[in-house]
């Protein structure tokens, strides 16, 4: 499997999925602004809503450019600075879609193979507390990348169920829908 098969389908679902959940939690909030769940967060020392979901957004995007051995655009830098700053600022979830929208873009405008040639790249990942790694392309896409992506889409799916949300496993792969087989009782 190529990278591009494996990763683009992957962040698509995956970023679609975290749309459908903000959309829930809209619908469920009668009692106040779901701009509220955007501050939540699982413990005191974890990233809240607006985080997650922002770096949910980063990092798929920050996949694309590494594996194309290209240079970050200053709208990812802002995602990154976003997220890192939701604590003080969480935004709105006007500003939060828009976030996973631009991700989308991003992914639809990729062609078939363009992240394959990264497989052999040496990756140097440099994290902010000096924690440094290098790794292929493959070892990245597969050791980082995806790990890191679907951390922060668990995290907001786990926010969103711990302040009341009533969300499941259905909403968290809907995806999956689409492989059901004939004649299978289909759950909304």
């Amino acid at each position: 499997m190529s990278l591009t098969s494996l990763l683009v389908p992957t962040y698509k679902q995956m970023l679609r999925t975290l749309a459908g959940l903000l959309d829930k939690a809209e619908a469920q909030r009668p009692a106040g602004p779901a701009e509220d769940l955007l501050a939540a967060r699982l413990a005191p020392d974890m990233y809240p809503l607006a985080s997650q979901l922002r770096f949910a957004a980063f990092q798929a995007q920050e996949a694309v450019y590494r594996l194309k051995d290209a240079p970050w655009p200053d709208s990812l830098h802002r995602v990154a600075a976003e997220g890192r700053d939701a604590g003080e600022n969480p935004g709105t979830l006007a500003e939060v879609r828009g976030r996973l929208d631009e991700a989308l873009a991003c992914l639809d405008g990729l062609a078939p193979d363009a992240l394959d040639a990264g497989a052999g790249l040496t990756i140097a990942l440099d994290l902010p507390d000096g924690l440094a790694f290098d790794l292929t392309g493959e070892q990245y896409a597969r050791d980082w990348a995806l790990p890191q992506f679907y951390f922060h889409v668990v995290s907001a799916y786990a926010i969103l169920r711990s302040k009341g949300v009533a969300i499941g496993k259905a909403d968290y792969v809907p995806h999956m829908f689409a492989y059901l087989r004939t004649g299978t009782p289909a759950r909304p």
